[in-house]
C-alpha cells in the first residue's frame, strides 16, 4: 500500500514531468519501487528515453528494466505494437530469459489469445513450478476471462505451494465473498 507521502511525492515528480521540468527516469524508479500501475505516463516518459539513444544509454543496465517497465505498460494501454519491440530488444540481450518468455505470455494474453498464452505458461512451470509470477498471472488470465472457478482453482493450487501469501489468501476469500459462498463448519 502506498502512504499519503510516497502518493505525495509520486504526483509532484508527475507533475514536473508533464510540465518539461525533467525527473522521467526518477518517477519511473518510484512507480516501480512503490508497484503502482501508471500505464499510461510510463509508457509516455519510457519512451521519451527509450528513444533517445544519449538517454537510454546513461541508464546502464538499468536500460533492460525499462524495456521491461514499458513492454508492460504498453500491453496495459493495448499498444501491443510498442510491447512486442521492447519484448524483441530483450530477447535479443537475454535469449533463454524465462523472465522475458513470461512477457510474451503476457503479450498473448493482450491479444486475448488465451489458449496460446496457457499454454505457455504451463511450459514456463514445467520448467521451474515454482514460480509465484507465473502462477499469478493465470489466476489474473482466468479472472480476466470471467472463469471464476478456474481462478479458485489455480488459486488454490497456487495456495498449497506458497501458503505464507497473504495477498493471495485475501485475494481468494474476496473472490468467495464476491461469489457470496460462505461456509459452514460442522463440529465433528
Amino acid at each position: 500500500m502506498v502512504s499519503k507521502t510516497e502518493e505525495t511525492q509520486l504526483n509532484t515528480l508527475e507533475n514536473q514531468v508533464d510540465n518539461g521540468g525533467g525527473g522521467a527516469w526518477e518517477y519511473l524508479c518510484l512507480v516501480r519501487k512503490l508497484k503502482v500501475r501508471r500505464s499510461e505516463k510510463v509508457l509516455k516518459y519510457g519512451l521519451s528515453i527509450l528513444n533517445d539513444p544519449k538517454k537510454r544509454s546513461a541508464l546502464g543496465p538499468e536500460e533492460w528494466t525499462l524495456y521491461e517497465q514499458v513492454a508492460i505498460a504498453a500491453m496495459d494501454c493495448q499498444c501491443l505494437d510498442f510491447a512486442k519491440d521492447c519484448i524483441k530488444v530483450l530477447h535479443k540481450k537475454f535469449p533463454e530469459s524465462k523472465r522475458v518468455g513470461r512477457l510474451d505470455c503476457m503479450l498473448l494474453e493482450a491479444k486475448g489469445s488465451w489458449a496460446e498464452a496457457e499454454k505457455a505458461y504451463s511450459s514456463l512451470l514445467e520448467d521451474n513450478p515454482l514460480d509465484q509470477a507465473i502462477h499469478k498471472r493465470r489466476v489474473a488470465m482466468a479472472k480476466a476471462q470471467g472463469n471464476i472457478s478456474v481462478a479458485i482453482e489455480w488459486l488454490n493450487k497456487y495456495l498449497e505451494i506458497f501458503m505464507a501469501d497473504h495477498d493471495a489468501w485475501r485475494e481468494l476469500a474476496d473472490i468467495y465473498l464476491s461469489l457470496q459462498m460462505y461456509f459452514t463448519h460442522s463440529a465433528d
